[in-house]
């Protein structure tokens, strides 16, 4: 059995006043997809159209750091 299967297995199972819940996490995974899409080329075009002094030279690495992922 897939995974989609036994979701729409599942879904015959989850009480009706927890369906809402259900719908509003498949909604939110579904959209994440083209809504990461879609701020990403935001972010690449502010910064593509940001003027040459405001584009800061710093390496991954600080990024990294800074961000808490090293």
């Amino acid at each position: 059995m897939s995974n989609r299967e036994r979701i729409v297995e599942l879904l015959d199972v989850i009480p009706d006043y927890k369906i809402g819940y259900v719908l509003a996490y498949v909604q939110g995974v579904a959209a994440d997809e083209e809504a990461d899409d879609i701020f990403c080329q935001k972010m690449v075009e502010n910064y593509e159209n940001a003027p040459d002094e405001d584009k800061e030279d710093i390496p991954f690495e600080e990024c990294l750091k800074e961000w808490g992922l090293d």
